[in-house]
């Protein structure tokens, strides 16, 4: 099956690999994206949207993005401490008083944007995985793991309810209301932290490509902790459920088309473009700006993070477990996002990231 969709004459070997994905079953549904000089250069859809193959993958297609979602989720975050004159390192307590329990009184809103907050996975004893005010209310109690800010590890699972208790102090919103309403519209973003009913029927079924890849670290081990604490956040059957799609779960949870993704990476980094515009120039900088550089002990390498993404000399860039990927490249200046259900390894994002780069 080749792919449906449009691609500036330069840009045809990104094509060229994309079909290459699709014709070898390494990829069976997916939305890919490129901006460059302000424009799309690449827009593609390839593949199905669904297990039986009945419905073809469309631009419009959602899905969802798993821990790329974690960027826009920051983005929402911080446009709601902009707004409301507060500093990055104020403590997450002086926002949410119920934050300060178990020794937390000092962890500011910098650490916990920047994976520094010791609280990378949720208590073990939580369970019920579609309460969010339950999960909220159960990370402001405990203790965390180890002392804010003396070491780094990706917040799998709780980046999102954690930066939803801030949001939610300050604003008495969800942050997925917020993003909603003062981010992905007046911006134009088809993006989602809870589909909409009427949008459900957009929605991608996930699919299992590579069993080997969804396993989750050694046992008792943290990254296994983050990932199955609390039951079923990475269950496919659980993910395309619409009670999930609907959920408030922004660490892992945000549904969104290739072509939305793509224009907030090509604004990331942009000093005159929406995302500065919405934040100030300030917090933009601090937003794509390093905050946290060493060893992530869940990603098991190292790693800079910004507030929500990760920082090279060549991009900024984040992804999702399974393969949805995006990134802005710093020395090229194109955003590309690549957006998949087919649940696999990153073979396919590098192969499409070595095609990009070779036009250079």
């Amino acid at each position: 099956m080749r792919s449906q969709g449009v691609v500036d004459e330069r840009f045809a070997v990104v094509r060229e690999v994309f079909d290459g994905l699709l014709a070898s079953g390494a990829e069976t549904g997916a939305g890919l994206v490129v901006r460059h000089e302000g424009r799309e250069v690449v827009r593609l859809s390839g593949g199905w949207s669904d297990a039986a193959h009945s419905a073809p993958w469309r631009d419009d297609t959602l899905v969802q993005v798993f821990s790329l979602g974690k960027s826009l989720a920051a983005l929402t975050a911080v446009k709601v401490l902009a707004d409301a004159g507060v500093g990055l390192d104020r403590p997450v307590a002086e926002v949410w008083p119920d934050y300060a329990a178990a020794g937390k009184s000092d962890t500011t809103l910098r650490q916990l944007l920047s994976h520094q907050a010791g609280q990378p996975a949720f208590p073990e004893t939580t369970s019920d995985l579609l309460d969010d005010a339950r999960l909220r209310a159960e990370l402001a109690a405990a203790a965390p793991e180890w002392r804010p800010g003396s070491r780094i590890a990706e917040h799998a699972l709780t980046y999102g309810h954690l930066l939803d208790g801030v949001v939610r102090a300050i604003t008495g919103r969800s942050l997925g209301e917020v993003f909603r309403h003062e981010v992905a519209a007046p911006l134009g973003w088809d993006a989602h932290f809870g589909v909409p009913d009427a949008d459900l029927p957009r929605v991608a079924e996930l699919v299992v490509g590579d069993p080997a890849y969804w396993i989750f670290g050694q046992a008792g081990g943290l990254v296994q902790r983050a990932l199955t604490t609390p039951p079923g956040a990475l269950d496919v059957a659980v993910a395309n459920s619409g009670q999930w799609r609907q959920a408030q779960f922004p660490a892992i949870g945000l549904h969104a088309t290739a072509a939305a993704v793509a224009s907030f990476f090509a604004a990331l980094t942009d000093t005159a473009g929406p995302v500065a515009r919405l934040l100030g120039e300030q917090l933009h900088g601090e937003l794509i700006a390093p905050q946290a550089s060493g060893h992530d002990e869940f990603l098991n390498y190292d790693v800079t993070w910004t507030l929500g993404a990760q920082r090279s000399e060549d991009e900024l860039a984040m992804g999702g477990i399974g393969g949805s990927t995006a990134w802005v490249s710093l020395r090229h200046g194109y955003s590309c996002a690549y957006l998949t259900r087919h649940l696999a390894g990153p073979h396919r994002m590098l192969a499409l990231e070595e095609a990009l780069n070779s036009l250079w």
